[in-house]
């Protein structure tokens, strides 16, 4: 699974409904409504390389009120759920 995080620029006066648009899409796990320079940050997890050009400038960058985005691909994922199941491994409840 490829995992990218979609920073985005709206229109500040559309952000909630821009938010519900992103977040109704297949290979969108999140939305959040952040602060700073980017209005919403998107998780979008897609199995191939080829499917991201599918979801971010073909789809989010085309939701009216989206004015920009800016894409990281993710190497590795690390979480805290991820440590707690690598631990519990082996043991017996």
């Amino acid at each position: 699974m490829i995992t990218a995080i979609v920073l985005i620029k709206t229109s500040v006066d559309r952000i909630p409904e821009i938010a519900e648009r992103i977040a109704a899409l297949d290979s969108v796990s999140e939305v959040f409504s952040v602060t700073g320079t980017y209005d919403l940050i998107a998780m979008v997890r897609v199995r191939e390389h080829e499917d991201l050009a599918e979801v971010i400038p073909g789809r989010i960058s085309k939701i009216p009120g989206v004015e920009g985005t800016d894409t990281h691909v993710a190497f590795r994922t690390y979480s805290q759920h991820d440590l707690e199941a690598a631990f519990a491994i082996g043991l017996d409840s």
